[in-house]
């Protein structure tokens, strides 16, 4: 019997110097160097594997009758390479299948990342970026479960979100029947979030759609204190929460730089002691 093919992929790319994580660089407003910006994506991004991988091994072993690939989608062709070393040395435990997706932008590239995966009959996909290290193995294997047990008996496909913390979107999985095209979706002329473009598409096309909880990915400085904070909350709980995977690499880099998250006093906050006082 042909086992049903899933795939769990993170889209990304080499983290080159002046070509990743380039709002966290001081020339766009940030507090980095090229070099130290690509350094800190890697972190994020090996850390978000490991992450993928011990999901899928759960998937693995709760779904016998279905095989879950991990799939890295990247570009341009050229850097492919340096992609397959970089994965292959960092996490040699996991086979990671390689796709170079293609496009004049990045909701073309987005597309055509799963249109190929589609045309190699994986039934459903699960994309996620390579800045989330606080996600759970459990939240993918969530995230996969609520796909398909909406696409089980669905005629339009399904589809399954989880929002970042600015209106866009960290996870988006759909079936192989769903009627989705995601032009227009992350580059908006008209200012439309993406996580409200994609349930429009949703909503005209009667795709029934799970939504996750948020997920934080790091794209400013503020999401990376965020991260900071999140990062070691993540090193002490996970001794009382097993499903809890340390990232260890971002950890690593914030030490190394001597990150820390701090905040200002608030100088605007209403004042209670009228509440407050018991008199």
């Amino acid at each position: 019997m042909k086992k049903r093919k899933h795939a769990l992929v993170l889209f990304t790319k080499y983290p080159e110097p002046g070509a990743t994580k380039t709002r966290l660089m001081t020339e766009n407003g940030g507090a980095f160097s090229p070099v130290e910006a690509a350094e800190i994506y890697k972190a994020l991004l090996l850390d978000t594997a490991t992450v993928g991988c011990r999901a899928l091994s759960l998937c693995r072993s709760g779904e016998s009758d279905a095989d879950f690939d991990f799939c890295i989608s990247s570009s341009p062709e050229k850097e492919m390479k340096r992609v397959q070393s970089l994965f292959g040395s960092e996490i040699p435990s996991e086979t990671f299948h390689h796709v170079v997706d293609r496009g004049r932008n990045f909701d073309e590239h987005f597309h055509d990342c799963f249109r190929q995966l589609f045309d190699q009959d994986y039934e459903s996909v699960v994309c996620i970026g390579g800045d989330m290290p606080a996600i759970t193995p459990d939240f993918l294997v969530r995230a996969f479960h609520r796909l398909m047990a909406l696409g089980r008996d669905s005629e339009t496909g399904a589809m399954v979100l989880a929002p970042c913390q600015a209106g866009g979107v960290s996870l988006v999985g759909i079936t192989r029947n769903t009627d989705m095209d995601f032009a227009g979706v992350f580059y908006n002329p008209d200012g439309i979030a993406a996580l409200d473009a994609l349930i429009q598409i949703a909503r005209c096309n009667a795709i029934p759609t799970a939504l996750m909880e948020v997920l934080p990915d790091v794209d400013l400085m503020e999401d990376l204190a965020h991260m900071v904070s999140v990062s070691h909350a993540m090193a002490y709980t996970a001794r009382f929460q097993p499903d809890v995977v340390v990232p260890q690499r971002t950890l690593a880099i914030i030490e190394k730089m001597g990150l820390c998250a701090t905040t200002p006093p608030n100088t605007d906050h209403d004042p209670r002691s009228g509440m407050d006082d018991p008199h």
